[in-house]
């Protein structure tokens, strides 16, 4: 068997050491107050400090939410760009959660931002939006591929307001399927530079048995979905692939960094047991 490389690599390395959960990372005010925080940049900083201190070194992938940083401006993207280097020295892999799409030149920058080395922004993924089309998403994909980064695509998203884009018939198949297999086409390589995000919480009716490449699959806990529904909702695709998310199921554990620590392992524990 061929050895993996690019993205692959450093995802089946760290699935192997770590397991297959993503921890979000969502400092919205309703967890900053349950967690005795102040909604200020500094219960942010403290909000982000626990939680590269509880997972970083534990979780094979965290995803922090760019949206819950911008609010404080300047000094939110200082603590962002704080946690994306804290969990990455740690040695897990970050997805940041930009869903950034655009074109041309706009988007090569958002590439720039997030996947390149001389960024303080820089993680090991970013969540893209294909909905400018797809083939605007490629300065964000050569970026990852020579990076051995990877970005995810939005395919089948779990809020019930996609599903009138995303199942639309595109030529005898739907939106996201097209988005499936356009990413699959560009996972030839065996690079899996190109991932998709593919909702945990219902059947979304796709083929991913192509794909060759990660799959995000965010509500695992406060959303709906449990460990349990994985192998049925997954079912067909290469499940060494998928990357379970669970944001606030593992985050109502904190602000005790054990406590955290030891939730984001029993969730992970529940996947591997699942999958």
């Amino acid at each position: 068997m061929t050895s993996p490389t690019g993205y692959a690599a450093r995802h089946r390395a760290v699935v192997a050491e770590r397991g297959r959960l993503c921890v979000g990372i969502d400092p919205h005010d309703e967890l900053l107050e349950q967690w005795g925080l102040p909604g200020t940049i500094d219960g942010l900083r403290r909000f982000g400090d626990i939680c590269v201190e509880a997972f970083g070194s534990v979780a094979g992938f965290v995803k922090p939410q760019v949206a819950f940083f911008e609010p404080y401006g300047a000094a939110g993207f200082a603590v962002l760009e704080r946690v994306i280097a804290g969990c990455r020295e740690a040695g897990a892999l970050v997805i940041a959660d930009a869903k950034r799409g655009d074109i041309g030149s706009t988007m090569a920058a958002y590439a720039q931002a997030w996947l390149a080395d001389t960024s303080p922004l820089c993680a090991d993924s970013m969540t893209v939006s294909p909905y400018l089309g797809f083939g605007a998403l490629a300065p964000a994909v050569d970026a990852a591929r020579a990076g051995e980064r990877a970005v995810f695509v939005l395919a089948r998203t779990s809020n019930p307001e996609g599903a009138a884009v995303q199942t639309a018939d595109a030529d005898g198949r739907s939106v996201a399927q097209s988005i499936v297999d356009t990413a699959a086409a560009e996972n030839a390589d065996g690079a899996a530079t190109v991932g998709l995000v593919v909702g945990a919480t219902r059947a979304h009716g796709l083929d991913l048995s192509a794909l060759g490449g990660p799959i995000l699959a965010p509500g695992l806990g406060a959303q709906g979905a449990t460990a349990a529904d994985l192998p049925e909702v997954f079912d067909g695709a290469d499940r060494s692939w998928l990357v379970p998310a669970s944001s606030r199921g593992v985050l109502r554990a904190g602000p005790d960094v054990t406590s955290l620590r030891d939730a984001a392992l029993a969730a992970r524990d529940e996947v591997e047991a699942a999958l």
